[in-house]
């Protein structure tokens, strides 16, 4: 499908073919009919993309600070590898659209295929043929709405929130700066309220089209407006200001502060400076108010990505209903946006509309909209041109056996899904062992679209159906979020390919059962993400202890830091918690250490009253091996971030041995100390994927053992249930 995209090096807009999404779970497909180019807030991209990194850094000091400090915490070399792998990456421009459904997903109410809907969202919303969209930023269009006026509700919401931040009653005086798309929209809510309204902006034509759409007045910011205002306002002051213009100078809230009467409102719904003059507005008692967007439900992943409603007595207005109520007053004809539209493009030249915003055309613009044909088939492949596969047989021999572990001519990866860990850790050690990447599937076509091209994958697919399905593939690597691990790796292994799945490999004990039962019946082999067996350090470890004859005691302290309680991998069904995701790395590091497996945990967290932490973020574990071994770990979430992340303290027969961060190691054996240091911090990931590409082209059996991976993730599930309960509890060791 097509899709308008923004590189974020150069700034530059293009029409780029990428796969189009499939159904996903709390998603609405919809077919766009036309979207809107907001041409604040997307200028405002595409001019930062433009600048230099100097440029880039002083733009957005906040991401300057992030990089230092992921310097300090990761080295520079990563670094600079993850800056570089941010900045190839394509931006989705768009965050408001309407069209046609034309699937629901699973868990979706209230929606269906055939119905006409408006969208919003960024990365959501976009500038694209078919849209993946949160059933909660999607509303029903009433009859006699188009899609172009429809392609406004974003912004009008956007719009509509600001002026009931305002909160005007019938008949006050509200004054709106700044006659932008948003400041036209706005003059004509307010006048749908039974305001009495008066624009400002730097542009006359957009004053007079203002008056002409229903403002009672206007004027030119310019020395004068103060005058004129006062005059409106027959000496009083404006009740409330709106302010929707789009600049970093301060002038807009000095002015609406100078023109607003005794206890007047002020609201910001525009990026403006904010530099507020502190006499002004303590003289006359303002009020100012900062409006966050579309309305409540906004950042807020459990309404707009989890499907999560608010309760209408409780939340009147959220961004749903904003997006409705828009719509129902561009139904009465109370909102008109026809007259605003300017400029119209197919997709197809999509970028023209950025050459016009950005100001290369020097062509005057207000609303510029992009229309889709509703009736083109889409593409859910695309073929990469430059990609030099070709599809043959990949194997030696045919797998007739379920014991026959195969050798292979080539390891020939299909990729599902491709988040910053794959795109910055696997996708360069895969590449650097020399696979040939076949086909690559995401849940945002942009992403396969960008790993695609950056990798030279043959294709880029719809879904992971599609990459499982790929005669061309031997290797599926499995790189989504948690939740689909395990349904995943099962259908793979049921094709009797091998999976190399990252952690976790399942959420509970019914989806590890289900994988398997499925390995168990396949010739493919499985691998886990358990990276940390593999560093240079772990087996230095290991050869370190390989004649003990008495158990080891481990400790494992990990200075986590904190998630925030509304990330994905903290949610019980999508991520299931850090336990789940992330401990699994330190138990299975003890499997390794040990060569036995864990036979009972217990577990203790803190009890916290903030609110914003998450107790079994920070946690005390201690595991008892079958050999006598025991191990405890530290995940620990409220540390200071420069302390080191991981250190790790191991004693047997009268030996220790301390591994710092996966850079230093220190070996204490018969009164003396050896210090042993790496160039660059190495948790193991080259090693992992050298390792299981290894295993496919020699035939050899899986890098890590499947009862240690069952073994692993048991583990972890047996850690939540003890902390539940508070008791010890026993580790399921059947494979």
């Amino acid at each position: 499908m097509k899709q308008l995209l923004q590189n974020l090096k150069t700034g530059e807009g293009v029409v780029a073919d990428v796969p189009a999404p499939v159904a996903q779970r709390g998603r609405v497909l919809v077919r766009a009919a036309s979207s809107l180019v907001s041409a604040g807030t997307e200028r405002a991209f595409v001019e930062l993309g433009r600048k230099g990194l100097v440029g880039k850094a002083r733009e957005r000091p906040d991401l300057v600070r992030k990089v230092v400090e992921k310097v300090r915490s990761e080295g520079l070399l990563y670094t600079l590898q993850a800056v570089r792998e941010k900045l190839d990456e394509s931006h989705a421009l768009g965050y408001s659209a309407a069209g046609i459904v034309v699937e629901v997903g699973e868990g979706v109410k209230g929606f269906s295929a055939g119905e006409r809907v408006a969208c919003a969202g960024t990365g959501y919303a976009a500038h694209a043929e078919l849209l993946s969209v949160p059933q909660n930023l999607c509303a029903r269009l009433p009859e006699g709405v188009d899609f172009e006026s429809a392609a406004f509700a974003t912004l009008g919401a956007v719009a509509l929130q600001g002026v009931r931040l305002a909160a005007p009653t019938l008949g006050e005086s509200v004054v709106v700066i700044g006659l932008g798309l948003l400041g036209q929209l706005a003059a004509q809510l307010l006048k749908a309220n039974g305001c009495r309204v008066f624009g400002v902006d730097l542009d006359e034509s957009k004053v007079e089209l203002a008056k002409r759409l229903g403002a009672d007045d206007g004027c030119v910011s310019n020395e004068g407006v103060r005058d004129a205002i006062t005059r409106w306002s027959r000496g009083r002051g404006a009740d409330a200001v709106v302010i929707t213009a789009a600049t970093q100078s301060d002038e807009p809230v000095q002015l609406a502060g100078e023109v607003s009467r005794l206890k007047g409102r002020v609201v910001a719904v525009g990026l403006v400076g904010m530099n507020v003059p502190r006499q002004i507005y303590f003289e006359r008692e303002l009020t100012l108010r900062v409006s966050m967007s579309y309305g409540p439900g906004r950042y807020d992943p459990e309404y707009e990505e989890r499907g999560h409603d608010y309760p209408l007595p409780y939340v009147r207005w959220t961004e749903g209903r904003n997006l409705e109520a828009f719509l129902e007053l561009v139904a009465a004809g109370r909102v008109q946006t026809a007259p605003l539209v300017t400029h119209r493009f197919p997709v197809e030249e999509g970028d023209r509309a950025y050459k016009l915003i950005s100001g290369e055309t020097s062509e005057p613009y207000l609303a510029v909209v992009i229309n889709y044909d509703t009736t083109r088939e889409l593409e859910r492949h695309v073929a990469n041109k430059s990609s030099k596969f070709k599809v043959q047989s990949s194997k030696l021999e045919d797998r007739s056996s379920e014991s026959v572990r195969v050798k292979a001519v080539r390891v020939r990866v299909g990729l599902v899904g491709a988040g910053n860990y794959a795109r910055r850790m696997l996708l360069p050690h895969l590449k650097a062992g020399g696979v040939e990447f076949v086909s690559v599937a995401t849940a945002s076509g942009v992403t396969a679209h960008d790993v695609g091209q950056r990798y030279g994958f043959a294709r880029f697919v719809s879904g992971a159906d599609e990459v499982i399905a790929d005669e061309g593939v031997n290797l599926v690597v499995i790189a989504t979020r948690h939740d689909s691990h395990a349904e995943l790796t099962r259908r793979a292994l049921a094709r009797d390919l091998d999976v190399f799945v990252e952690k976790p490999l399942a959420l509970d004990d019914e989806e590890l059962d289900a994988v398997l039962e499925a390995s168990a019946r396949s010739s493919g082999r499985l691998t886990v993400g358990f990276n940390r067996r593999f560093s240079p350090h772990a087996r230095a470890a290991r050869e370190f202890f390989a004649d003990r004859r008495a158990p080891l005691s481990i400790l494992y302290r990990v200075n986590a830091g904190r998630v925030p309680r509304s990330d994905w991998t903290q949610d019980p069904r999508e991520g299931g918690g850090r336990i789940v995701g992330q401990v699994c790395h330190f138990v299975d590091f003890m499997h390794f250490l040990t060569g036995s497996r864990v036979e009972r945990v217990y577990a203790e967290a803190v009890s916290s009253d903030d609110e914003q932490a998450v107790d079994d973020d920070s946690v005390f574990v201690t595991l008892k091996f079958a050999d006598g071994s025991n191990g405890t770990i530290a995940h620990l979430a409220e540390g200071d971030r420069a302390l080191q992340k991981e250190r790790v303290e191991i004693f047997g027969g009268g030996r220790s041995f301390v591994i710092e961060d996966f850079r230093s190691a220190i070996s204490y054996r018969d009164g003396r100390e050896k210090v042993t240091r790496l160039r660059a911090q190495d948790k193991g990931q080259r090693e992992e994927v050298r390792a299981v590409c290894a295993a496919l082209l020699e035939g050899a059996p899986a890098p890590i053992p499947l009862a240690e991976l069952a073994a692993t993730t048991r583990a972890t599930f047996r850690i939540i249930d003890s902390l539940r309960t508070g008791e010890p509890k026993n580790v399921n060791r059947e494979p």
